[in-house]
């Protein structure tokens, strides 16, 4: 059974319920914010086409330096272009330290703090310093006439430790130009391009403004865009970074695909401990003698690290709709801001407004258990009450929320009254029934506001058919007629059993239980409430004294 209730669920279809109530600022609020959303997707999606599917590039560079320079004697590419160990750049030497003649044997050390001495006890044989030039013999030989340093097996004489030239020995390097060949690849589009057009005029020299996607580029220009003097860089040297970026879009209605460069420089200038850019090689040569001779340099420059980076798109259907699915749901902020707004009211209790009240009854339903709450209704309010369990007080002073308005009252059998009955009511002949007991002013409970209800010390019992002073209910004539009358109370009866034996001694039990549901029908107009509707205690007394128990025992309402 239980199967068979699941797969017939599967086949039906569950709708969110709305509701819809008129309001000019909330409605304009929800479609400022729908322009907004819609403003923003049609931006993005046209700007930054987020109907392509994108790809990283794949690239590669080469390079080709060229220049000429004139200091003692002349430096061309093959001396003042020297390789570098990093991918994708070069390195243009612009400044440089020179020490020639150099011979592997013993000569006193370049006098640093360590390599100061005074004695032969000072210097240690054999001993090597991660900042020395050599090994140390174990004597302290004179170095000039102000020091005296340990001697050392090196090339000799050693380099000394000096500030480089200035102006820079290779200052003219700055109109050196370089040819930067880049070539870039998608593979997911099996596309290719580079940056050399084969229009390219080889006479042309980058300019942001005349000639922005010219390759060649002259050093001192690179240095300029960057925002740097290449007659002060030149002198300690430093790291410039030639930014070469592809934004490529490949529909044929709208292509293009074009690098774009610009330039930073890289090293840290402020820094005063290393600054620059600076590094040591040697040369060797051979003398007639056999022995070996070389010329140590120390080398400043510039470092040229060209970096590519750049994304490819192309139209895809999937990225279209993945996009437009994505956002649309953007336009639930809009309910989503209304509804904060909402809610913030309904935390806030300096201000009250009707109109919202009714809105958060309608929208919010609290769920509780049963058995923690009571449903009151009275004559002259038009709400039916939830009161929360357990009580401290009478249940005619408990404080409570309103859970619905009355609904509207419907036909039913069990509620019909005789014609006979409709008549005198008509004419205005019925007379109404007497109550069995009556109770005078001194018994009359605090909490009653009709008059007509009995004294009681259980709280959930000390209900009124009203709230304020006032006319009983049970003194109206529908109340006798939908609640007592005998034929009323029958029909209801027959109408759940018509088979239903009235003769014996439970009909007055009976015709109780049913005259309770009755009234709970007519004041609560809901079947659901009948477990947790409270029936006042005028209208209970008048039930029972109507039609009594036998024993005088009757059970009441079950708290649990």
């Amino acid at each position: 059974m239980v199967a068979c209730g699941w797969t017939k669920d599967l086949f039906n279809y569950d709708s969110p319920k709305l509701i819809r109530f008129p309001s000019v600022g909330c409605v304009c609020v929800k479609w400022c914010i729908y322009v907004l959303i819609a403003v923003y997707i049609c931006y993005t999606l046209i700007v930054h086409k987020r109907y392509q599917e994108k790809e990283e590039l794949t690239s590669s560079v080469r390079i080709n330096l060229k220049g000429v320079a004139h200091a003692d004697r002349i430096w061309d590419a093959a001396e003042y272009t020297i390789p570098t160990q990093t991918r994708d750049s070069f390195f243009v030497m612009t400044n440089i330290i020179q020490t020639e003649n150099q011979l592997q044997q013993t000569c006193p050390e370049y006098p640093t703090a360590k390599a100061i001495c005074s004695s032969d006890k000072s210097c240690k044989k054999g001993s090597i310093d991660v900042h020395s030039n050599g090994v140390q013999t174990g004597r302290c030989v004179l170095y000039n006439a102000t020091y005296k340093t340990c001697e050392i097996t090196a090339w000799c004489p050693v380099q000394k430790e000096e500030s480089p030239p200035v102006p820079a020995v290779l200052r003219s390097s700055e109109d050196f130009t370089v040819l930067i060949k880049n070539n870039i690849h998608f593979p997911t589009f099996n596309y290719t391009v580079q940056n050399i057009s084969p229009k390219l005029n080889t006479s042309c020299k980058f300019n942001k403004v005349t000639s922005p996607l010219c390759p060649i580029f002259r050093l001192g220009d690179i240095l300029h865009e960057a925002k740097e003097n290449f007659s002060e860089v030149a002198v300690k040297g430093g790291i410039i970074a030639i930014e070469i970026k592809w934004d490529c879009d490949l529909d044929s209605w709208s292509y293009s695909c074009s690098p774009q460069y610009s330039f930073r420089r890289l090293d840290d200038k402020t820094r005063t401990l290393y600054p620059g850019f600076s590094f040591r090689f040697a040369r060797h040569y051979k003398l007639p003698n056999g022995k070996e001779q070389r010329t140590l340099y120390k080398a400043y420059g510039i470092r040229f690290d060209v970096l590519v980076f750049g994304m490819g798109g192309k139209f895809k259907a999937i990225e279209l709709f993945t996009f437009i699915g994505s956002t649309i749901t953007y336009f639930g902020l809009a309910l989503t801001a209304i509804e904060m707004c909402f809610h913030l009211y309904n935390c806030s209790s300096c201000l009250k407004i009707p109109f919202c009240e009714n809105l958060i009854r309608k929208k919010y339903e609290t769920v509780l258990m049963p058995e923690q709450v009571m449903f009151v209704s009275f004559v002259d309010e038009p709400h039916v009450i939830l009161i929360k369990m357990p009580l401290k007080t009478s249940l005619q002073n408990a404080e409570g929320s309103i859970f619905e308005n009355h609904p509207v009252k419907f036909y039913d059998p069990r509620t019909c009254c005789s014609h006979e009955s409709n008549e005198n009511h008509g004419t205005g002949e019925y007379k109404l029934r007497p109550l069995a007991q009556s109770i005078s002013s001194t018994d009359c409970p605090e909490w009653c506001s009709c008059g007509l209800c009995k004294v009681t010390e259980k709280y959930h019992e000390q209900l009124c058919c009203r709230k304020k002073n006032g006319q009983c209910i049970t003194t109206t004539y529908w109340f006798t007629q939908l609640v007592l009358s005998r034929d009323t109370l029958n029909k209801a009866l027959f109408y759940e059993d018509p088979f239903l034996d009235l003769t014996g001694q439970n009909s007055n039990s009976q015709l109780r239980r049913v005259a309770y549901k009755q009234y709970i029908r007519w004041r609560f107009g809901s079947f659901d409430l009948e477990d947790r509707a409270i029936i006042p205690s005028c209208c209970r007394r008048l039930v029972r004294n109507t039609y009594p128990s036998a024993n005088g025992n009757y059970t009441g309402f079950n708290m649990e």
